[in-house]
């Protein structure tokens, strides 16, 4: 009986094992591409992907976007961002990608947020501007960056990016996720305050970092900090 028990113990962990290499091996793309359809099945589920098109009626178009050629209108904090996932670009679909694109007026800044899902980096296409990201010990790295720099922001953690130039600053990011997700750090104002007030408030604190600070890369923890708890 003890041998037919570890006989049959010994058969369902060999089960195991070999199915959970399976999974493991088909965790990559099993095809070349799979751009997303426009008239997805009802009924179908998909987890990490949208539902794929008709591979006979692929084509290069598939695979080029304009959704970043333009700008658009800025919010309150005097930026836009925007992101496309496969949805809108569909020759992203399955690849594990992600792209956007931010536009950031003079004093302007991109407040502070994460993608859940991704790592995210940046090029700078034009402009100069401060981008900074808080590590799980509230402890900040920042860097002021120019046209044609690269930055990356590790994966979840909290962000920003605050133009200190004279000009509109534009910069692209590609991230390593279908769907990285966005969220917020900072508290929302109530109905009842006054929301230009509010992002005013963290203008004013960000903008009055004195230029030494920025040029030397000194610590900006406290006063990032008291950005998130206290405005």
């Amino acid at each position: 009986m003890k041998i037919k028990s570890h006989s049959s113990f010994f058969l369902v962990f060999l089960v195991a094992i070999t199915h959970t290499h399976v999974c493991l091996a088909e965790c990559d793309n099993v095809k070349d591409y799979c751009p997303t359809s426009t008239q997805p099945q009802k009924q179908a589920i998909f987890i990490n992907g949208l539902s794929c098109e008709n591979p006979d009626n692929t084509s290069a178009h598939d695979f080029k976007s304009k959704e970043l050629s333009k700008s658009g209108s800025r919010d309150d904090f005097g930026s836009l961002v925007k992101i496309v996932t496969a949805s809108k670009f569909v020759g992203l679909n399955t690849l594990g990608l992600a792209i956007g694109r931010s536009d950031i007026e003079v004093d302007g800044l991109v407040n502070l947020h994460n993608h859940p899902r991704a790592t995210e980096m940046i090029y700078v296409n034009q402009g100069r501007l401060l981008a900074a990201f808080l590590n799980t010990q509230n402890q900040l790295f920042q860097k002021t960056l120019n046209a044609g720099d690269v930055f990356v922001i590790p994966k979840g953690l909290f962000h920003f990016f605050l133009n200190r130039g004279e000009q509109v600053a534009t910069l692209f990011s590609v991230f390593n996720s279908q769907n990285p997700g966005l969220g917020s750090l900072s508290s929302l104002p109530s109905e009842s305050e006054n929301t230009l007030e509010s992002v005013q408030k963290i203008k004013i604190k960000l903008n009055s970092l004195s230029d030494s600070q920025l040029h030397c890369d000194g610590d900006l923890t406290s006063a990032v900090l008291d950005i998130i708890y206290d405005h």
